[in-house]
């Protein structure tokens, strides 16, 4: 798994195991959540754009509060992977590790737009039990930075007083690049990515 450059954005990970009727349910939703918001979307308004009966939906998911989850999952899993195949494929240099897992995560939220932005803006709106499974994947891929970041502090190589806030301040840079990034944008994806990675390098290193 790599960190590619883009052109349109896609919904979904190429590597979800979704087919037919099912991928087009958690595309719609994905769709309706992110144009609508999570509470104003029911199980009927899938249905009716999918030509499906209210009850169909019921032989894909449990519940609107379940589609909700595994889509969020989706994106925190597929972020996890895609940063540790990143990482393993990198040298042992710190700085030139930090560069390609910022890359790419700007990167995926650039290719993966509307997940990305259900998955920060709905998370509210899970169960605190589905909550509490997805910060355990949401530590281990703040964690890959965070170690990379201290060793680095270590080594010399960095010289940020607090690594936390440094992992904070990337993983905000994917976010929002999200939020204001089409593919019609003065810039693509590649520009951005290389140029908010140059940017995590340069506040890291920053003399204060």
């Amino acid at each position: 798994m790599t960190a590619k450059s883009i052109g349109a954005p896609d919904l979904l990970p190429a590597g979800a195991d979704l087919s037919g009727t099912r991928r087009r349910l958690f595309e719609t939703a994905l769709l309706q959540f992110g144009e609508q918001g999570y509470h104003a979307v029911s199980v009927r308004d899938l249905a009716t754009a999918l030509g499906l009966q209210p009850g169909a939906i019921y032989t894909h998911v449990t519940s609107k509060q379940q589609l909700l989850y595994e889509l969020v999952e989706m994106g925190h899993r597929y972020q996890r992977d895609l940063l540790e195949d990143v990482l393993l494929g990198t040298g042992p240099d710190p700085v030139e590790q930090v560069r390609a897992l910022a890359r790419a995560h700007v990167l995926l939220h650039l290719r993966y737009r509307e997940l990305a932005g259900v998955t920060h803006r709905e998370f509210r709106s899970l169960t605190v039990e589905q909550q509490q499974q997805l910060y355990a994947i949401r530590g281990e891929t703040e964690r890959m930075f965070l170690n990379v970041i201290e060793r680095g502090v270590r080594l010399g190589a960095f010289t940020v007083s607090d690594p936390w806030l440094g992992v904070a301040a990337i993983g905000a840079m994917g976010i929002r690049a999200a939020e204001w990034w089409t593919p019609q944008a003065p810039f693509d994806a590649d520009k951005v990515a290389d140029t908010f990675a140059g940017f995590a390098i340069a506040l890291l290193t920053r003399q204060s």
